[in-house]
This record gives structure tokens, C-alpha cells and sequence, in this order.
């Protein structure tokens, strides 16, 4: 019985260590921006929170932390989810986004924009006025772009903003 509960605890252990090592649960591919496109646009009543961001922008390493914290505490609902689209060179997975992604303990879904030839065509969809610097945080709800914000934000703006769509 002894040898039993050693051997179910250390499984366990393993497990855990596992789940906390592996960043691809959180990443969800590479993509182009009409997969993007088609998870915003669903009619479902959630919020969906889409940050812009890379590894290299330092406002958008600093608002990690706060974006993380607010996902925590929203996550457990059903109407909000926080996509992260990290518009790093592709070539900068397994380099960059994937270790950056375990370091940060990103718990938000990961995607990676490989669309970087055709920024003048899908910018303009996510936002008329997005002059093309990241962070860029954007707000849906059933296929609506409720709010568009292109600068770093804050653990309580983004509440704030966040609160005002959810009911």
C-alpha cells in the first residue's frame, strides 16, 4: 500500500512538472488572419480579448503579467476568452515565442500571425486607426469590435474596459 501511494504521488508530481514545462498547451498554431477573423467574428456572446503583441516590444512584455492576471481571474467564465497574437517572425517559434510562453506561464490561448506581407490589408480590418504599433489590444463580442486600444494597457484598465462588456 505503501509502495502504492509513493508511486500514485510521484506520478502525480510528474504530471504537474509536465503540464507546467509544456507551452504548447497554451499555443494554438500559426496562422493567417482570416483564422483569426473567424474566431472573432463568432456569435456567441463572449468577449474576446485579442492583444497584439511580440517578444522583441517592450510595452508588451511589461503588460504580460497584468494581461495574465486579469485572464486568471476572468477565465472561469463562460463568456470572456483572451487570444494572444504574437506577430513574432515564424522563423522565432521554438527560439523565442515558445520559451517566452513558459517563462511567463501564459495560460491565455497563443497564436502566431504569419501574415506580416499583408499588414496593409488585414490592420486596417482589425482597426482603421491602427498605425501599426503593438501593444494593440482589441475588445469583440459576437463579431463586433466593441473597443480598440494601441498602447500598453494596465491590470485595471483593462478590468475596467473588460467589465464594461461583460453583463
Amino acid at each position: 500500500m505503501h509502495r502504492l501511494i509513493i508511486t500514485l504521488f510521484a506520478s502525480i508530481l510528474l504530471l504537474v512538472a509536465h503540464a507546467q514545462e509544456n507551452p504548447t498547451d497554451t499555443f494554438k498554431g500559426v496562422i493567417k488572419y482570416e483564422a483569426l477573423e473567424k474566431i472573432t467574428d463568432k456569435q456567441d456572446d463572449v468577449l474576446y480579448v485579442v492583444n497584439f503583441w511580440a517578444t522583441w516590444c517592450g510595452p508588451c512584455v511589461r503588460e504580460i503579467p497584468d494581461f495574465m492576471e486579469v485572464n486568471n481571474k476572468f477565465s472561469s467564465r463562460k463568456d470572456f476568452k483572451m487570444i494572444l497574437v504574437s506577430v513574432d517572425d515564424k522563423d522565432n517559434l521554438k527560439s523565442e515565442v515558445l520559451p517566452f510562453l513558459k517563462d511567463n506561464q501564459i495560460t491565455a490561448d497563443v497564436y502566431l500571425l504569419d501574415d506580416t506581407k499583408r499588414m496593409n490589408y488585414w490592420m486596417p480590418k482589425v482597426d482603421k486607426s491602427w498605425s501599426g504599433s503593438i501593444p494593440a489590444t482589441v475588445f469583440y463580442k459576437n463579431g463586433e469590435k466593441l473597443k480598440f486600444v494601441e498602447k500598453q494597457l494596465h491590470k485595471a484598465e483593462l478590468i475596467t474596459i473588460i467589465d464594461q462588456y461583460l453583463k
